[in-house]
């Protein structure tokens, strides 16, 4: 096992995938996109792009600290409908960053080369087509879109444009997920059978229990545009600052998080998604006005495809206390499992039995003595070399170096397709076969029905 570890430390510790700028080929399946159609591509290695953060909320900072690592990025911009948060860009930026309330202002602007969209969810289509049309490149957080049938037009806009536009679900570039994917392949856990992933947290910032400033109100915070396509409300600070909790704004459980597990899924099996799901759960703790449930089980069956044989998953997300929290991805093989976490890739080999058994809780004991001694010898002359339980009782494990970023390799991927035109993965059409089975999902979980889905058209059937 330390030996396992050394090496694959060393395999990486020198690499591109490091940096987060592996070969589109090492990802290849049917979710990727051909490279990039753009124009003449206007940065050379070196160039400095100039971003701006459209909405300033958790993700917002987090993405904008994370490509202010990125050599050469430089924030020149930012877009947020709560005036304290853009006082804060500035506090952070200096006062020469522009801020405004207006996204249209931003992407006007010739001085800015990429965007970041971090704004709630029912926001993300309309501001992504907008920016991939003004010319900028967009890094958009997960889920792609609010509602499934707006998936498509946000694909149409990328291919129209040639932009480079990524989702922002890090899992995709990470080293972890590229090495499951690498030893599912290789075979080392036979074929696969079943996926059981799990994502639970167990504090009230975790269930989405945000702080809301003191000074909020509506002359703080531009409530009538934020409302844009949804349901009009008179002004609440909570459904401004703890939008995730409203159907109106976010898409709860299944787009904050199962979309991550689809997405690691999806790279880790080169699958474009399943084909039938159904989901359960319902709001256990957190009533707190919420009209989303706080915890999903969501049951799925991936179809059989020229990567891999059918089989089935289930994924939960429990913000109930007493599961212990976390998130890993459990793959079940034929001769194995494998077990991803954020920072590793546990692998235990068995293999499964061809033999069927006989003796102690078996219908055998019931056989009288002539029986089982004819039994006996038919099993032995059929079966003369019964396969071990274990073909190797060792366990190997993975774990990344120190230090090492899944979202700075992810943001990395992006600015490097802006300065080279490098293929994106976690393209428009990845992010709709990631985001349409989580928000199925939700349409199975209110309407009480399963939900077949067509993963390669990317729609409900």
């Amino acid at each position: 096992m330390k030996k396992s570890r050394r090496s694959f430390i060393k395999k990486i510790a020198g690499s591109s995938i490091l940096l987060g700028a592996y070969p589109a080929g090492m990802m290849s399946c049917e979710t990727n996109a051909q490279p990039l159609k753009t124009n003449a591509i206007p940065f050379a290695a070196n160039d400095q792009i100039n971003i701006a953060v459209i909405g300033c909320g958790i993700m917002g900072f987090n993405d904008c600290s994370t490509s202010l690592k990125v050599p050469g990025v430089k924030l020149v911009a930012a877009c947020d409908l709560y005036d304290g948060r853009l006082e804060h860009m500035k506090e952070l930026y200096g006062n020469e960053i522009f801020t405004t309330r207006n996204y249209k202002e931003v992407l006007d602007r010739k001085d800015v080369d990429a965007v970041i969209i971090a704004t709630s969810d029912h926001w993300h289509d309309h501001i992504s087509i907008a920016a991939m049309e003004s010319g900028k490149a967009v890094y958009c957080e997960k889920p792609m879109v609010h509602h499934i049938d707006e998936g498509k037009a946000v694909i149409d806009a990328q291919k129209k444009t040639g932009a480079v536009f990524q989702v922002g679900s890090q899992r995709v570039s990470s080293i972890v997920t590229l090495k499951a994917k690498e030893l599912l392949e290789q075979g080392t856990i036979g074929q696969l059978n079943m996926a059981e992933i799990v994502y639970d947290r167990q504090s009230a910032l975790g269930a989405w229990q945000y702080s809301i400033p003191t000074d909020a109100s509506e002359k703080t915070v531009d409530w009538k545009t934020y409302q844009g396509d949804a349901p009009k409300h008179a002004f609440d600070k909570k459904r401004f600052f703890r939008w995730r909790n409203y159907q109106d704004y976010g898409t709860g459980v299944t787009g904050d998080l199962f979309v991550h597990l689809f997405s690691g899924l999806h790279v880790i099996t080169s699958s474009l998604g399943p084909n039938r799901i159904y989901a359960t759960g319902g709001l256990r703790y957190w009533k707190d006005g919420r009209d989303v449930p706080d915890l999903m089980i969501g049951s799925y069956d991936y179809p059989e495809t020229e990567h891999h044989p059918a089989f089935n998953v289930q994924m939960r997300v429990n913000f109930i206390y007493g599961s212990g929290g976390g998130s890993h991805v459990r793959l079940i093989g034929s001769e194995g499992v494998m077990t991803v976490t954020g920072g590793s890739v546990k692998v235990e080999r068995h293999v499964m039995p061809k033999a069927p058994g006989y003796g102690g809780w078996d219908s055998f004991g019931t056989f009288p003595k002539a029986t089982r001694e004819a039994y006996v010898k038919w099993y032995k002359e059929q079966y003369p070399e019964p396969l071990p339980r274990m073909k190797d009782p060792k366990e190997e494990e993975f774990v990344v170096p120190e230090h090492y970023n899944s979202d700075l390799a992810h943001h990395m991927v992006f600015y490097n397709a802006v300065r080279t035109g490098t293929p994106i993965v976690e393209d428009a059409t990845f992010g709709l076969r990631a985001a349409g089975p989580a928000l199925a999902s939700n349409l199975s979980y209110f309407e009480l029905k399963p939900i077949l889905w067509d993963a390669k058209a990317m729609e409900v059937v």
